[in-house]
């Protein structure tokens, strides 16, 4: 132990003379118990007894901590530093924002996207094809998006008319079978059966199927108007749009002159008002279907002059789920009358 100035055996007067320090206390200056940072003001009385008077103060031994700090609590935070962690979580919170946004923004516009394609790629077909040629020899037909090759050539109508079944089976060739003959009975109808021949010797599209033959036949079995509907690939069209088919290659005129029926190049217009034969989906925008029918008069080999009536179909259905203008299902379909079709 420690002692100031003298040895002592008590602390005070008050104490018993047997009553000695504990063996665990030392006495100290209080004055240089201060100055050699022992003792703090601001410490308490855990683990510190004071024991002497005011120059004497008697330090107990044991757990105290007396670390010249004398503080255990964390100092508060500074202001600056409670504002930089809410300003942390106020940018955490923004980014976590945006980034959702810009999530939502591209799933959406990936959706309009698809459906403007749709649109676009059915009301722009006109701007997909630039020019076709056609050649009544079977020549390569070529536009701005295919190369198609014309695979058959349309019948001579005109030389049915007059003829029975199986006269006509007879001149046809290519393969006619009968598909189908059905009844009619039609007040003011002279067609009293229509029979359907399939032309199974010609290449079949995969699109429109097999070329087929229309027999319209009166009272007495004789034919008194006769049909063909092709698709216009095996025609040796490409991808034309609907009114470049029309008006700019005047695919009707040709594909009846082919029949052996002449018709004026030209003749053949569409409705100004395209609603008149375009169908649209329940979205009003997306194009389902171009069908469009026409019809006319126009002047044998040997000068006889007969009535004709066409159609024009484009159906968009397939190329609307592939998103493949290709998958269009383009026909044609042309019939010569020996009577006053009105």
């Amino acid at each position: 132990m420690r002692r100031n100035r003298e040895e002592l055996d008590h602390l005070d007067e008050g104490l018993a003379p047997e009553e000695g320090l504990p063996q665990d206390l030392e006495v100290i200056d209080a004055d240089a118990a201060f100055h050699e940072g022992m003792l703090d003001p601001y410490q308490g009385k855990e683990g510190l007894g004071i024991i002497g008077g005011a120059d004497n103060i008697t330090i107990e031994k044991g757990d105290a901590d007396l670390n010249p700090s004398g503080r255990h609590a964390k100092p508060p935070q500074p202001e600056y530093m409670r504002k930089s962690r809410r300003m942390r979580k106020i940018l955490l919170v923004i980014i976590i924002i945006l980034v959702a946004l810009i999530i939502a923004g591209c799933i959406l516009g990936y959706q309009l996207f698809q459906t403007a394609n749709t649109a676009a790629t059915q009301q722009t077909q006109s701007q997909d094809v630039s020019s076709s040629t056609f050649t009544d020899e079977g020549a390569a037909t070529k536009d701005a998006s295919t190369t198609t090759v014309k695979t058959t050539t349309v019948l001579d109508l005109v030389s049915l008319l007059g003829l029975n079944v199986d006269q006509a089976i007879e001149v046809i060739q290519h393969g006619a079978q009968v598909t189908s003959s059905v009844e009619v009975n039609e007040e003011g109808n002279p067609i009293r059966t229509e029979v359907r021949l399939g032309l199974t010797a010609e290449p079949s599209d995969t699109r429109s199927g097999t070329p087929t033959v229309y027999l319209s036949l009166d009272e007495n079995g004789a034919i008194i108007q006769s049909g063909y509907s092709v698709g216009t690939s095996a025609l040796g069209y490409g991808s034309l749009s609907f009114s470049d088919a029309i008006t700019n290659e005047h695919l009707i005129e040709k594909t009846l002159d082919e029949a052996g029926l002449k018709v004026d190049t030209g003749s053949v217009v569409l409705p100004e008002d395209k609603m008149v034969y375009s169908s649209y989906a329940s979205d009003g925008t997306t194009l389902t279907r171009e069908n469009c029918s026409f019809e006319g008069s126009g002047t044998t080999a040997g000068g006889a002059v007969l009535p004709w009536t066409a159609i024009l179909s484009y159906d968009y259905t397939t190329a609307n789920a592939t998103g493949n203008l290709a998958d269009t299902i383009r026909a044609v379909y042309i019939y010569v009358a020996a009577y006053d079709l009105k």
